[in-house]
């Protein structure tokens, strides 16, 4: 395990971009590798990857890798993304992007790019606040938790990411929180597989932001939180309907996995249609 570490960071990283900025008991540094490691396994040559984020934590993810990569304006991640894929069909498209910046600002974006179907890998860092612009609430913070702008708690109703990705019709989607490391970079070799829009969630502690807040500080109390919170769909299709009813806790693992026409194949047949007229 320690060789493979070592293979992924002189092989990837960017040395001279450390120290990261990613706070202790941050998961952002585990995605990474997971991300590095799904692309390695994969035998993707870095060369033919891009990499696009937005604004926030998880958006600096592409600095540290050395490959080409676009940090764009908060939440247009996917809309710079399409533009690369629509351009140059032939690259993998990997968008790194948080709660806040992918269903936000950023929210039309997410929606109509699995619309579309683009090919692309959308690896979202899920720490249920916006943990890098001071810890406020975001579209995914759950009910009831304490965010700088809900001192008194939160009153509204939280987006489940991947519920919105398979219902704007992403064919592949998958949700993993820390503690599946198998499991996640599984799901993301799945998605840059996928011909076309491939949703990776991943339930990350945010330490500084979200869990002093609400009694996860520390790396152990947040993935005590998951484990108690969260449960593998294998498990809960094995549930009766009723029990299925009054189970309040955040579904897990690989949720879809279906085929679409994808956007940039059917672009391309569309033109050649007209070549020639």
């Amino acid at each position: 395990m320690f060789n493979k570490a070592k293979v992924i960071r002189e092989k990837y990283l960017e040395e001279t971009m450390y120290p990261s900025i990613f706070c202790q008991g941050c998961g952002i540094g585990n995605v990474l590798n997971y991300a590095l490691r799904a692309i390695d396994e994969s035998k993707i040559n870095i060369d033919d990857v891009v990499f696009s984020s937005g604004i926030g934590c998880s958006s600096r993810m592409p600095g540290y890798i050395d490959a080409d990569g676009l940090h764009t304006t908060h939440g247009r991640a996917i809309a710079f993304a399409t533009g690369v894929k629509v351009a140059r069909p032939d690259l993998h498209v990997i968008v790194f992007t948080g709660d806040g910046d992918l269903a936000g600002i950023g929210g039309n974006h997410f929606i109509h790019a699995a619309r579309r179907n683009v090919d692309m890998t959308v690896i979202v860092i899920n720490n249920w606040n916006y943990g890098m612009t001071g810890g406020q609430v975001s579209p995914t913070t759950p009910l009831g938790d304490f965010t700088t702008t809900t001192p008194y708690r939160n009153i509204e109703e939280p987006f489940d990411l991947s519920e919105l990705a398979i219902i704007s019709g992403a064919p592949y989607v998958a949700r993993w929180p820390m503690g599946y490391p198998y499991e996640t970079v599984g799901s993301i070799k799945k998605g840059l597989k996928k011909k076309g829009f491939a949703f990776i969630e991943t339930l990350v502690p945010c330490p500084t932001g979200y869990g002093r807040k609400n009694k996860q500080r520390i790396a152990k109390e947040a993935w005590d939180w998951y484990k108690a919170n969260t449960i593998v769909n294998s498990k809960w299709k094995l549930l009766s309907d009723k029990q299925k009813g009054e189970n309040k806790k955040i579904l897990i693992g690989e949720l879809q996995d279906i085929e679409r026409k994808e956007y940039t194949t059917e672009w391309a047949k569309l033109v050649k249609s007209f070549e020639g007229k």
